[in-house]
């Protein structure tokens, strides 16, 4: 749109640049346009402190005390206060409709991980969006935070400390197969598919689960609470929470 490219010198920051907007030897947060509290946004950054707004994901962010350090999207929802209280320079539009603005923001971070909150719980078709963009991005380490549940792509081998009890989900979103330890009913000899066999509502019967996966498309679905068991399971049994407190949120601006 010509207002937005009359107030974002970084038009040419796009997709065809084909460049990270934001790089972190650690974690970033994205945040999207949806359902997005203050404790989300104290939860993720406490793990992943630098954030990345993904258009409206700018408002939530701001609304909060959050000050993006850049922010990607269409920018069909972002609001006039929000540009105007960020300014132009960290303002990256990616005018194409070919994919979401959660798939334009997986593009635009290269970190170790990172945590997307704002994604789920607003509309079904953008929950189903943003498991379309892990799959399709499943070498990059995302943890999607909703209000009850965590999830990610399972990598081909994955390790996990949970406890007896815990709820555990496996959605595919392509044909693959796979074998498990730790689960009340294995996984082994299931070919699972979008159109048939699924994994929802499965349980932890020990400690230490183990998933190996053949292909990609398989999503994993962890209680929130678990977000800690899922960083470690994919970043190595070593990573710990950052030792420094994250920076205070940023005034409000608008």
């Amino acid at each position: 749109m010509a207002h937005e490219r009359s107030i974002c010198p970084n038009s040419e920051n796009s997709i065809a640049m084909n460049r990270p907007v934001v790089q972190s030897s650690g974690g970033v947060t994205i945040v999207g346009g949806g359902p997005v509290s203050r404790t989300d946004l104290r939860l993720a950054t406490a793990r992943a402190p630098r954030i990345l707004a993904a258009d409206g994901g700018a408002d939530r962010a701001l609304a909060h005390g959050y000050r993006p350090e850049a922010v990607v999207g269409d920018f069909d929802s972002i609001s006039d206060t929000a540009k105007a209280s960020l300014g132009p320079d960290i303002l990256f539009p990616i005018p194409e409709q070919l994919t979401t603005d959660f798939d334009k923001a997986l593009r635009s971070v290269e970190a170790a991980f990172t945590l997307a909150l704002g994604f789920t719980g607003a509309r079904i078709d953008h929950g189903l969006a943003v498991f379309n963009a892990l799959v399709r991005h499943h070498h990059r380490r995302c943890i999607v935070i909703g209000p009850r549940d965590v999830v990610f792509h399972a990598p081909p081998a994955l390790d996990l400390a949970l406890t007896p009890g815990d709820r555990f989900s496996l959605y595919p979103m392509a044909p693959v197969t796979g074998r498990s330890t730790g689960l009340e009913w294995p996984i082994d000899g299931i070919a699972f598919a979008p159109d048939g066999m699924i994994g929802t509502s499965n349980r932890v019967t020990h400690r230490h689960v183990r998933i190996e996966t053949d292909a990609p498309g398989l999503l994993v679905i962890l209680p929130r609470a678990r977000l800690d068991a899922a960083l470690r399971s994919l970043l190595g049994p070593g990573w710990r929470r950052p030792s420094a407190s994250p920076p205070p949120p940023a005034a409000r601006g608008g």
